[in-house]
């Protein structure tokens, strides 16, 4: 066996731990890198718990006033039929939203905000039914405290001039039978610029006032000319720009609109339009109609 030269003994131990040095230096960056690896995934899971623990309260949140409206949208009612019908239609709305928004995952962040737009629309809905109908139960209000006044003032009326009653029951019944032309049917609707219904406020183009003229054999025959007053939800007359107007007694009012037919004493269907109202809001629109001879009747309409 042959020694190994000194030389080479020292070369050779210096090469072995250069070798192993080498080796601790990888094996050392190596348990930094991961280390760091660690540290970066535990604050990347760190931050997605709190996120998702943040999106599911107000999750929460959102559900909570949905439900919330739900309940007000219940406790809700009118004498109505129309607003009713649309109250139907608002709270089912309501109900399908609440169950959308309990089957969507709280990290779906698109549909949380889209529930949270329609639950704006939906309360702003809500506060305009409530507008109109404290407005219709004042009307309501106002209108039973006229009739009530008027009845005390016509048993008034009746105590201080009780020669008259025979008079004034005589001419009554004249008037009932008499010439007195009388209207039924009126209606009032809206269209759209295709000619075709709506109740929307920002589709209406126009209205269109309908009505039959009553047969009456002994009325005076000729031209005749009907004219409407349409108001809208704040009470004010609308005009088209034609500037009509009409005596009704001894005062002078303006109409919406106007149109004269030839009456010969039949049954007899027409229409007015109501066209150049620059646009229309939401809300109760009334019509009433009269002809020289006083008013016939009216009838009201709901844009939403």
């Amino acid at each position: 066996m042959e020694r190994e030269d000194p030389l080479e003994r020292i070369e050779r131990k210096e090469r072995e731990k250069k070798q192993n040095g080498g080796l601790r230096a990888v094996m050392y960056v190596m348990i930094a890198v991961a280390i760091a690896l660690a540290a970066a995934l535990a604050y990347v899971w760190t931050g997605k718990s709190r996120l998702v623990n943040e999106l599911r309260v107000e999750k929460e949140d959102l559900t909570e006033q949905i439900v919330a409206l739900q309940a007000d949208y219940e406790s809700l009612s009118s004498d109505y039929e129309s607003i009713n019908m649309q109250l139907d239609s608002s709270r089912e709305e309501v109900a399908q939203l609440v169950d959308r928004i309990k089957q969507t995952d709280a990290t779906n962040r698109a549909k949380m905000r889209q529930y949270e737009k329609e639950l704006g629309t939906l309360r702003s809905i809500m506060r305009n039914y409530i507008v109109q109908i404290d407005s219709l139960n004042n009307l309501n209000h106002e209108l039973t405290l006229a009739a009530a006044s008027a009845r005390r003032e016509a048993a008034e009326s009746q105590a201080r001039n009780k020669e008259l009653t025979a008079q004034v029951e005589d001419l009554a019944g004249q008037v009932a039978a008499g010439s007195v032309i009388k209207a039924r049917g009126i209606r009032l609707d809206a269209y759209t610029s295709a000619d075709k219904t709506t109740d929307r406020s920002t589709r209406v183009a126009r209205m269109l006032v309908t009505l039959s003229l009553v047969e009456n054999d002994i009325a005076p025959k000729g031209p005749l000319r009907v004219y409407v007053r349409v108001y809208d939800p704040e009470g004010n007359v609308l005009e088209d720009g034609t500037g009509a107007t009409f005596m009704l007694g001894e005062e002078e009012m303006k109409a919406t609109a106007s149109r004269e037919i030839d009456y010969e004493g039949r049954d007899i269907e027409m229409s007015i339009y109501v066209n150049n109202i620059p646009s229309f809001t939401k809300g109760i629109y009334m019509v009433e109609v009269f002809t020289a001879q006083g008013r016939l009747g009216g009838a009201e309409l709901l844009l939403r």
